[in-house]
């Protein structure tokens, strides 16, 4: 097909996508569910870096061997790494007599 023969909104990159039919304002339901999710992550990427921002104050951290401080939201942070990597392997563990019988 030549491209004098293309119709309008047939151009690739144009018209609704994998026959979706646009909706009220051009969104289709795949878009809105992506405007959506968006909206949702830059809302908790700000409530992060408000959180981070306000325990930017310096604790006292003891180790068994010893001491020292460190900013709370580095505690926060590798308290919650550390517990994510422990479940991970908790997870993996094999079972033992729960289905035995």
């Amino acid at each position: 097909m030549s491209a004098s023969a293309q119709t309008p909104g047939s151009a690739q990159g144009t018209g609704p996508k994998h026959g979706h039919a646009a909706g009220p304002g051009g969104l289709d339901k795949r878009s809105r569910r992506e405007v959506a999710r968006t909206s949702a992550l830059v809302v908790l990427a700000i409530l992060i870096t408000l959180f981070a921002v306000f325990n930017l104050k310096e604790v006292k951290v003891s180790y068994v061997f010893g001491s020292g401080k460190a900013p709370l939201i580095i505690v926060i942070v590798i308290s919650v790494l550390v517990g994510i990597v422990l479940a991970y392997f908790a997870e993996r563990l094999p079972r033992r007599g729960k289905n035995k019988r």
